[in-house]
């Protein structure tokens, strides 16, 4: 069988023991992954301390971006193999990883290898009080060792929108991914060897959080910063960890996410796009819509209309190129998302679609499937209302005004997303600004340009990634003033 080890100064090494990564599509173990100890997170945040005293912090600017654009390239030459780790990791289609996440990995090394060339940094000539004059100038400088914990929803995508800038600007990494998801980091070293990456600079250790390598990583007095996806709770957690020595953080992490549908959408733009909204990688990303807010004018046709498009759905094997619904992540995560299921029917709400656990008759009712489902009837205290459920499944309401939908899709604790949907212009620039998150679309949903800039406000994070934003993140300025 399959071993995973950890990568640490360029090598693969063995943990202390073991785990199994299971594949979700039908409950079988697919690898064993060794777990690192306390000791070899240790190793690996020194081995990245040497790498930033070494030929690392010895490259420009633009050698560095040399190499993050080979290491672009090395992804794509291993592009079968890295849709395969994470097809068989998540078991989402094998569309959605060939054309998103792998794809989206050597984009991420080739923009921040074109972003770090160009920030450049403004001088000031300031006069003196004895009437010469001074010059102000900063360098941006790496933080040094950066903690880079990954979650298991897109594993691949969100490990490289870290990993790439903090490359960029200099810095050394020590990744912790997600348990659940441990092949494609693992295969990152392999063309992190390949792009002629120094030893050192990019080590991965595998386990768990508590008492196990992400509370190693965390707590370990030579990470100098932490960024971190995944849950809110966890965030607290890590947050708490590292604020006794004051690290830099930043922090992406869950969502609740609104989307308002006005009467005079184009309807079915509206239905396209909040179908992927609600179900794309069955609803595990932090940016889906779980709280829809219809007019009411339009509100029982649009019920109808997503209701066809989730039964629509094709559920099945990963790699069957007709799947558009894999299953949930791992048995545990089901059983969270059914719980909710359940709670709804306990609140009240009526069942559109869905509910329940699709059957095939085949080793898929081994795995973690669960049916796209759709809620109404719910009042917006209900519990499935307020708590991030993260599977395939939305609550739809209907409003009768403008500002009725602004305050209830902003009565939440997460703050990450929002998308509105309306032909009139100015609504759309008016609603927007109205919205209490970090981004929000207008007449679309995951339409990103990577240079902008991403995170979320309240429970869903602190800080923003993307362009400039990424790259202020992973550096630390230094302003020098000169006399003249």
């Amino acid at each position: 069988m399959k071993l995973i080890q950890n990568y640490i100064d360029g090598r693969f090494v063995p943990g202390k023991r073991e785990f199994a990564d299971v594949n979700p599509a039908d409950g079988t173990v697919i690898a064993q992954v060794t777990e690192a100890d306390e000791a070899q997170v240790d190793e690996a945040v020194q081995s990245a301390h040497r790498a930033l005293r070494g030929e690392w912090s010895r490259l420009g600017v633009r050698e560095r971006a040399v190499r993050l654009r080979k290491v672009a390239d090395a992804i794509e030459k291993r592009f079968d193999c890295f849709v395969e780790a994470e097809v068989a990791d998540t078991g989402k289609p094998v569309s959605l990883a060939s054309k998103l996440d792998v794809p989206r990995a050597a984009a991420n090394f080739r923009v921040f290898a074109d972003l770090v060339k160009l920030s450049g940094l403004e001088s000031f000539q300031t006069e003196t009080p004895d009437g010469t004059n001074a010059l102000n100038y900063a360098v941006r400088k790496p933080l040094g060792v950066v903690g880079v914990i990954t979650p298991w929803n897109l594993p691949l995508l969100l490990l490289t929108w870290k990993v790439a800038p903090a490359l960029a600007c200099g810095n050394a990494v020590v990744v912790k991914p997600s348990e659940e998801t441990p092949s494609t980091a693992t295969l990152l070293a392999e063309a992190m060897q390949d792009a002629g990456i120094p030893n050192g600079v990019y080590n991965v250790v595998h386990g768990f959080g508590p008492g196990s390598a992400g509370e190693f990583l965390t707590q370990h007095p030579g990470v100098n910063a932490v960024t971190f996806t995944g849950e809110s709770r966890t965030g607290t957690a890590i947050m708490k960890t590292v604020a006794s020595t004051v690290k830099p953080v930043s922090f992406e992490l869950g969502g609740k996410n609104a989307a308002i549908v006005f009467a005079d959408c184009n309807f079915e733009e509206a239905v396209n796009g909040l179908s992927d909204a609600v179900f794309l990688n069955s609803g595990q990303v932090c940016l889906c819509a779980e709280r829809l807010y219809v007019e009411r004018k339009i509100f029982d046709a649009f019920v109808d209309a997503l209701t066809r498009k989730a039964e629509s759905l094709h559920p099945g094997w990963p790699k069957d190129e007709k799947t558009d619904l894999g299953p949930l992540i791992s048995k545990q995560h089901r059983e969270k998302v059914l719980s909710y299921y359940r709670l709804a029917e306990e609140e009240g709400a009526t069942v559109v679609t869905g509910g329940g656990i699709p059957k095939f008759g085949d080793e898929r009712d081994n795995g973690f499937y669960v049916q796209p489902t759709i809620y109404t009837g719910l009042s917006e205290s209900a519990r499935c209302v307020k708590e991030e459920i993260f599977g395939p499944v939305c609550h739809i309401a209907p409003f009768d005004s403008e500002e009725q939908a602004v305050a209830m899709a902003n009565d939440t604790k997460y703050g990450l997303a929002a998308s509105i949907w309306t032909s009139n212009l100015k609504r759309g620039h008016r609603v927007a600004q109205q919205m209490n998150v970090g981004i929000t679309w207008v007449n679309c949903w995951f339409l990103r340009d990577l240079r902008t800039p991403f995170g979320g406000a309240g429970l869903s994070g602190i800080g923003r990634e993307g362009g400039m934003h990424s790259l202020n993140f992973y550096s630390e300025l230094n302003n020098i003033c000169i006399r003249l």
